[in-house]
């Protein structure tokens, strides 16, 4: 395949892959909160509430991207935009 040089200006963003991941990240940072708590391990579950509040963040901004429509998550019939 030959590149064109637009790549960076017709790149395409993995946002439902991210969506996934970030949700897989959310389950383990609830668990880990909840797990370390009731261990007594009260730094270590406060570190776990931080990433969650991190991992909500990130899950808020995704969702608003891909409801944005196509020009900030476009499908496989969308063609790359000409720099």
């Amino acid at each position: 395949m030959r590149r064109t040089g637009s790549e960076p200006a017709t790149a395409r963003s993995a946002l439902r892959f991210r969506f996934w991941l970030t949700v897989w990240g959310l389950i383990w940072a609830v668990a880990g909160t909840v797990g370390f708590a009731l261990a007594g391990r009260t730094g270590w579950a406060a570190a776990c509430g931080v990433l969650f509040l991190v991992v909500t963040v990130d899950l808020a901004l995704v969702v608003r991207h891909i409801r944005q429509g196509p020009h900030y998550q476009p499908g496989r019939d969308v063609p790359p935009y000409e720099p």
